[in-house]
């Protein structure tokens, strides 16, 4: 495993990355320079397997290093297991994949209480569910009830089964699969579940560059690629840690908050954002601006995570949508009428 470079100021003994002093400390220079190099160095890695999807990758590792849960609408084939195995093998942590169909039970994905005769005790076998990466393939082809039973995983990081709670590894994120095509034996996700994704993206075919990069390497399986670890599950905290210290000005704060505000009163919008939906918007507009080596939150770095963090959080009028509106297009419409801040409030 290659270790990154440790910024300098970290005292010795510390993580890479991880801030010391006062609760309110901000990231500094050398921090964010080291963030951005060693985020770099991750895309760069996944993209060995997810070729020509730099901006996807970008937003899936802004989604795990938020602390969030990546939602991926799209048509089979286009590597979305490739994209949960290649980021957990990236970071060296684990994957787990779970196939949803109608006849999967939720012990089937948190893990179930089972007798041992021998002991005469019961004893909880973990599910899928306990991994740093879960991709819950093609998710609307399974029930209501099992769907349900990553409702508390996603917000708590915790499963509770026969009254007894037990905890995920850390980080822990879900990376859930869509086929926006076929519909036939499919349940819609409700939003409650909906509003739990951090984001939302798609990964879409790739260029002709990339398909004939692809096409070269037929004779290797994608499955069968194994990456080399860029860091470790600690130091990827660190990373978590280190994103929470980006400055984020008042000025923002409100820009998001007016953002959010035009989702509820759009005319074509039945239900708009929730306040899960300001923190995401928020949380995620931090580590973006991680990503790309600053220690505070530019308008722009909102704009640019508008879309994938709201846009499927908003529930259309019928009427709208009969007439072609979607919620991308109310999120754009809303980015042009919301007059970003052109300078600072907090002093």
């Amino acid at each position: 495993m290659t270790t990154p470079a440790v910024p300098e100021g970290i005292p010795a003994g510390v993580p890479s990355g991880v801030p010391s002093g006062v609760p309110d400390e901000v990231m500094t220079l050398e921090q964010a320079a080291w963030f951005k190099e060693v985020a770099a160095r991750l895309v760069a890695n996944v993209e060995q397997v997810l070729l020509g999807k730099p901006h996807v990758v970008q937003l899936a590792l802004t989604t795990l290093l938020s602390e969030g849960h990546l939602l991926l609408e799209d048509f089979p084939g286009t590597g979305k297991t490739s994209l949960a195995r290649a980021l957990a093998q990236t970071v060296g942590g684990t994957s787990n994949r779970i196939q949803f169909t109608p006849d999967l039970l939720p012990g089937d994905v948190t893990g179930m209480s089972m007798y041992d005769q021998k002991n005469g005790v019961f004893e909880f076998h973990t599910g899928p569910v306990f991994s740093n990466v879960l991709l819950a393939d093609e998710i609307n082809r399974a029930s209501p009830k099992t769907q349900s039973a990553l409702l508390e995983v996603m917000e708590e990081s915790r499963v509770t089964v026969d009254g007894v709670t037990h905890s995920v590894p850390d980080p822990f994120m879900v990376i859930a699969t869509q086929n926006p095509v076929e519909q036939a034996g499919t349940y819609r996700l409700p939003e409650a579940q909906l509003d739990r994704f951090l984001l939302k993206t798609t990964l879409g075919y790739p260029d002709a560059v990339s398909t004939r990069r692809i096409l070269e390497g037929v004779r290797v399986k994608s499955h069968q690629r194994t990456l080399e670890p860029i860091l470790s599950v600690h130091d990827l905290r660190s990373m978590i840690e280190t994103a929470k210290l980006v400055t984020t000005d008042s000025a923002i704060l409100d820009y998001v908050s007016r953002l959010v505000d035009a989702t509820r009163s759009a005319s074509e919008v039945r239900l708009g954002s929730s306040v899960r939906g300001a923190l995401a918007l928020v949380r995620s507009s931090m580590t973006w601006a991680a990503l790309q080596g600053r220690t505070y939150v530019l308008p722009d770095d909102v704009k640019a995570l508008a879309e994938p963090v709201l846009a499927h959080r908003l529930v259309l009028d019928p009427e709208a949508e009969f007439d072609g509106v979607t919620p991308t297009s109310v999120v754009g419409r809303i980015l042009l009428d919301v007059v970003p801040p052109h300078e600072r409030l907090s002093v």
